[in-house]
């Protein structure tokens, strides 16, 4: 990396003004979600600064930063895939790593580099342990899914940054752009207001039609995890069914509805009482043939992006079903 690339690297990570803030639930969520899907100790939020890691989220670990120069994730975000060292008592690199050679004792490193939309790696999601282990196909695909999420995060921090600016000099009868604004800040920090926009009734489902936008979709995820919690669901059900519905909803919003925002995409859920989570989206797409999808876990398919979403529903939901050619996609879920 030259000096003016890392210099660029930098300038992006502080527009984020993520370092050093408080911990946040979108962000624990996240990494409780990698290190149980990847059956690993520790799962991390890394953010390389100049001469430090931080994170902003971790799991199983209780530093808070390291060193960068004694960080594995400054490794990772020199390359745009994934970086997996199975056993670092065999890596050159990384053997004589303090990390390594003293607490926490690490012999294996997953780590997915988090970029902006200009390509800048700002840091990463990595699981760790501490014996030598390999990840399966769908923990990989699991874990990269669950890097667009903490990307989606990020963005979503500076999206509201910049329309709280811009909003600053607006004169207060611009009611609709301070509504957005409210609606965002929600999605973010206080979940359990969400209850207010679902309306729940006895049998504890919702109907909601939504743009086809993709900051709208917390609207409905954050809804469907509050309702969740209420029902007392494990938190490790809860986090595959809102992936599972993010997924869905931003399938449907990308290919149904062409990402053309003037259009709309339903979403209908229901809990019933023994304890089943039933999920429908439908777009107005022209749909697709569920049974022509192509397996991402073939060799000959790896850098071929269709079929990667409709994968990981499959793998975080007990049963998915596709309806009217496509454009309806049915997921279930049990509670234990």
């Amino acid at each position: 990396m030259t000096l003016d690339s890392e210099s660029e690297r930098l300038a992006a990570l502080h527009r984020y003004r993520i370092l050093d803030t408080d911990p946040e639930r979108a962000f624990d969520d996240l990494t409780l979600l990698a290190s149980h899907i990847c059956s690993t100790p520790i799962a991390l939020i890394s953010l390389i600064d100049k001469d430090r890691q931080w994170f902003k989220s971790r799991q199983g670990l209780s530093l808070s930063e390291t060193s960068r120069s004694i960080a594995f994730c400054a490794h990772a975000i020199q390359q745009r895939d994934l970086l997996v060292i199975t056993d670092t008592h065999e890596s050159d690199t990384f053997r004589d790593n303090p990390l390594v050679r003293g607490e926490p004792g690490i012999r294996f490193y997953a780590g997915a580099p988090l970029t902006t939309p200009g390509g800048h790696a700002l840091g990463t999601l990595c699981v760790m342990d501490r014996k030598p282990r390999t990840l399966t196909a769908g923990q990989l695909e699991a874990l990269e899914a669950i890097r667009r999420q903490a990307q989606a995060q990020l963005e979503l921090r500076v999206q509201l940054r910049e329309l709280e600016a811009a909003l600053a000099g607006r004169d207060v009868a611009e009611a609709k752009q301070r509504q957005l604004i409210a609606e965002l800040s929600l999605a973010m920090d206080d979940v359990r207001k969400l209850s207010a926009l679902v309306p729940l009734c006895a049998a504890c489902s919702f109907n909601m039609v939504i743009p086809a936008d993709p900051l709208a979709i917390p609207k409905v995820t954050d809804g469907v995890k509050h309702m969740l919690q209420e029902k007392q669901w494990p938190e490790d059900r809860i986090l595959a069914v809102e992936l599972a519905l993010q997924e869905a909803l931003a399938n449907a919003i990308r290919h149904g509805c062409r990402n053309d925002s003037s259009r709309h995409v339903q979403c209908l859920v229901t809990v019933d009482e023994a304890g089943e989570i039933v999920m429908v989206v439908r777009d107005p797409g022209s749909g697709f043939q569920a049974a022509a999808l192509t397996d991402p876990l073939q060799p000959e398919n790896i850098l071929k992006p269709n079929g990667r979403g409709i994968f990981l529903i499959n793998q975080l939901m007990d049963a998915v079903n596709f309806r009217d050619g496509g454009r309806e996609v049915e997921m279930r879920k049990r509670k234990e």
